[in-house]
């Protein structure tokens, strides 16, 4: 999932080495260092557009509609498949980020952490250049927005991280890289 542009969808790389089936066979260092940064888009990326949905469903306007189809691919890659947004009551947008709704706190946390978890491998380096791209995310989408994003996003943000932070713990990784 590489980002051309800060507006554009949420979308897998195209580019850059397979990943070795093998698990005996070794990585250079270019494609150790290629995979991090893949990683750290990735999760900029899902970190990215989750805010600007977030934002989106509190702010519902005559543009959300046009936002809505730059967003149509992320909603599918995250496993919406309900009503179309574009077509819900402020009654069912409410519900959708309510604290138990599918874009509510809880669920976009853990569906940002779990990206950045699973794509680390339990790799000190991969969670610590995810939990680079998520942070990243958050800050870009906060300057589109420009400024502070809703405080659902902030929760979701302070959340995931929360989370990521307490698999290097419970791994024994320090989120603070020692060697720089």
């Amino acid at each position: 999932m590489q980002i051309s542009s800060l507006n554009q969808a949420f979308e897998p790389v195209k580019k850059g080495n397979v990943i070795k089936p093998l698990f005996t066979e070794k990585l250079s260092k270019d494609e150790v260092s290629e995979i991090r940064g893949q990683i750290r888009e990735n999760a900029n990326a899902m970190a990215f557009n989750s805010a600007l949905v977030q934002g989106g469903f509190s702010g519902l306007d005559e543009n959300f509609e046009k936002q809505y189809e730059e967003f149509k691919s992320f909603l599918q890659e995250v496993g919406y498949s309900g009503k179309p947004i574009a077509q819900l009551s402020k009654d069912e947008a409410a519900e959708l980020v309510s604290e138990d709704g599918f874009f509510g706190i809880e669920q976009t946390s853990q569906r940002i952490a779990d990206f950045v978890i699973n794509g680390a491998a339990g790799d000190k380096d991969r969670f610590r250049a995810g939990r680079e791209g998520m942070i990243q995310g958050f800050k870009e989408a906060e300057a589109i927005w420009g400024g502070e994003l809703p405080e659902i996003s902030q929760k979701t943000m302070a959340k995931a991280i929360e989370l990521v932070d307490k698999a290097m713990y419970d791994l024994g990784f320090s989120i603070i890289n020692e060697e720089v």
